[in-house]
């Protein structure tokens, strides 16, 4: 620890009496006096230290607890992923709640909650229907004529009604074998003079795989159960097996790829009228390939329309899929081939680089959200669920909208109640980021955010 130097004390009466000693006194004097100053300077000097020492220690502190706090959100969602529920739609998912009341709450976050009783009625649950258009069966079950006497007066029992009761029976998948005979047919007096003799005989009928033994059917039920139902090649080979059918898996192999090719005009043509829609979805995904360059590659899709028809649905019911083997923005530019209409994508930047105008995914800013939602405590609401509340919002515009009587109403709904809710939105956004921590799941959903919002 420095000292500090005090100057000596010196009385009046014992100063001296000639110059050259009151000299020496007042030099003395001086130097214990610079000296004393010296030392104050690198006091301040060692403070002014100590004082950057433990701002640096503060600032190193706030950011191991900002990591660990988004090491512990992320080990929240993870749990979530992993044990939770994967749905994404919350209770109120059309409901157009206040996000003040869940400010409220967010700033009382610490208050002692209030116990609440609550009492509700569950509906009790019912089968549906059988559909009406399949066949059926009756079976009647009936007492035997000798029990149709009555055991009091032996009075004949004559009919008062019925219990009726239904049952749905499966009936395991038939293969066949159908059998292709063509006669020939020749001229016998040309046979007997020796002249040429034509052979007439009925042409095959046209067939995707010539020579194969799969009819249409049986591609189909391959086709289908690979792609749709994911049921792999040799899944399907012991299923066939079953029957009595050695069904190699190459074999099967050989014929998606024929019909691939059979299918291809279909694609191309899909492709073109998908082009000319005005607004198209597309998103891509990885996928695992063994015998390939890069174990893994993409599949790009793109979509436009709806799936079930509407009063509302004027745009065709299109899905193409695009195998690549990389996640280059150059896949979706060869593929919309100068598309300039407005194309529906998540915050990917690759779809920059189209001539489409981009328009942001609210499923996916949403989905960012409620992974934040997911990393905070049980219990506890925060600023992910005031964004979901603003989400909420246009999701309950857009369920009005979706009850209007034409295109022309539903459109005039979501610009007369959107804008004011995005532009909300919008400010909430901006200024929420100055007060989320710089490394937390929050501030780069937010970002996520903005970008859809701009676009």
């Amino acid at each position: 620890m420095v000292g500090i130097i005090q100057p000596i004390k010196i009385l009046p009466e014992d100063l001296p009496n000639d110059v050259e000693s009151l000299k020496a006194i007042l030099l003395e004097q001086a130097l214990l006096l610079g000296k004393k100053d010296s030392l104050l300077d690198e006091k301040e000097i060692l403070l002014d230290e100590k004082d950057t020492l433990l701002g640096k220690k503060d600032l190193q502190l706030a950011q191991w607890q900002s990591k660990y706090q988004l090491i512990l959100e992320q080990w929240r969602l993870a749990q979530q992923k992993q044990f939770g529920k994967s749905s994404e739609v919350s209770p109120g998912q059309g409901e157009l709640f206040d996000e003040a009341a869940v400010e409220a709450e967010e700033n009382n976050a610490d208050a002692e909650p209030e116990m609440q009783t609550v009492s509700y009625t569950r509906g009790k649950p019912k089968r549906k229907p059988l559909p009406k258009d399949l066949p059926r069966e009756t079976v009647v079950l009936d007492i035997d004529e000798s029990d149709k006497v009555c055991s009091c007066c032996q009075g004949a029992l004559h009919r008062i009604g019925e219990n009726r009761s239904e049952k749905l029976e499966f009936i395991p998948a038939q293969l066949k074998i159908i059998e292709t005979v063509r006669p020939k047919y020749a001229c016998r007096e040309c046979e007997k003079t020796g002249t040429q003799n034509t052979i007439k005989q009925a042409a095959m009928p046209p067939s995707i795989i010539p020579k194969g033994i799969a009819t249409p059917s049986l591609l189909s039920q391959v086709i289908t159960g690979k792609f749709q139902y994911s049921l792999p090649l040799y899944r399907q080979e012991a299923l066939f097996k079953q029957y009595g059918i050695e069904l190699n898996r190459r074999t099967m192999s050989d014929w998606m790829k024929k019909c691939a090719d059979a299918l291809h005009p279909l694609y191309d043509r899909l492709h073109k009228k998908l082009l000319e829609q005005p607004v198209i979805q597309a998103d891509e995904t990885t996928l695992n390939v063994i015998k390939e360059a890069r174990s893994k590659c993409y599949m790009w899709v793109y979509c436009t329309g709806k799936e079930a028809p509407g009063k509302h649905n004027l745009i065709a019911n299109i899905v193409l899929y695009d195998y690549q083997p990389t996640r280059s923005g150059q896949c979706a530019v060869d593929f919309l081939q100068g598309f300039k209409g407005y194309l529906n994508v998540d915050g990917y930047q690759a779809y920059e680089s189209t001539q489409a105008t981009l328009a942001g995914c609210w499923s996916h800013a949403r989905r960012k959200f409620i992974e934040a939602e997911k990393g905070m405590p049980k219990g506890k609401s925060g600023k992910a669920t005031i964004a979901i509340s603003y989400i909420k919002k246009l999701y309950a515009i857009e369920t009005l909208a979706q009850q209007a009587e034409n295109p022309e109403e539903a459109f005039k709904i979501r610009q007369e109640k959107a804008p004011e809710i995005l532009a909300n939105y919008k400010a909430w956004l901006e200024k929420s980021a100055q007060q989320v921590p710089p490394k937390s799941l929050l501030l780069t959903r937010r970002i996520n955010n903005s970008n859809i919002i701009s676009k």
